[in-house]
């Protein structure tokens, strides 16, 4: 510690803080993008299957997924996936498929304001299901913000 300043302490602590709450920030940015794609979505889809429209919104997200991979130089890490890490990996591509199917069928034939927080439900039934499959713990905490969120939909798709 001889030696070093107290500026390089302090912006070490800075750093680990920052790193600590990357997975908020990635949230955010998940829940902005996830927003902006409903609207973009809505938009595009007008006129057109709603098939088809999932098939080329995929190929895009095909392609700049691979694009990261291979920028990244993670291509490589092909070979350490399991067969337990593929099932499940394959089983959770095709629940997307599922849910992009349903939720452009949605969207095309309701109103985005209605659509987006019945397809946003999926956090409610997602905390349901880590609590069953997962073992994850139940609180006082999610049990409130649960029942909260899942009043708000009812509000937003059923209050005139």
């Amino acid at each position: 510690m001889k030696g070093k300043p107290l500026k390089d302490f302090f912006f070490l602590k800075i750093l680990l803080y920052f790193r600590a709450i990357m997975w908020i920030v990635f949230a955010l940015l998940a829940a902005f993008f996830a927003a902006v794609t409903s609207i973009l979505a809505k938009i595009g889809i007008e006129g057109v299957n709603p098939n088809l429209a999932t098939a080329v919104r995929t190929v895009v997200v095909l392609l700049m997924a691979w694009g990261i991979v291979f920028a990244g130089g993670l291509q490589n890490g092909l070979g350490k996936i399991t067969p337990h890490n593929w099932l499940f990996l394959l089983l959770s591509g095709v629940a997307t498929g599922l849910s992009w199917l349903f939720y452009f069928a949605a969207l095309q034939k309701g109103d985005a304001s209605k659509v987006i927080p019945i397809d946003k439900s999926s956090v409610v039934l997602g905390m349901i299901m880590a609590f069953v499959f997962l073992h994850e713990k139940l609180t006082p905490g999610t049990l409130i913000g649960g029942a909260l969120i899942t009043a708000g939909t009812f509000v937003l798709v059923f209050w005139k």
